[in-house]
């Protein structure tokens, strides 16, 4: 009995998990960026 797997659910998961990922770390990345660049600018306005 040979069971016949659909290769393309893993496929789209594999990308989708990969797509997420992307866009949470650059999400991570401006959100540190924002707040890197207001601690610059409040350590200028000392």
């Amino acid at each position: 009995m040979a069971e016949g797997l659909d290769q393309w659910q893993f496929v789209i998961a594999a990308y989708a998990v990969g797509v997420a990922g992307t866009l949470s770390l650059a999400g991570w990345a401006w959100t540190a960026m924002r707040r890197a660049e207001r601690r610059r600018d409040e350590a200028r306005d000392r």
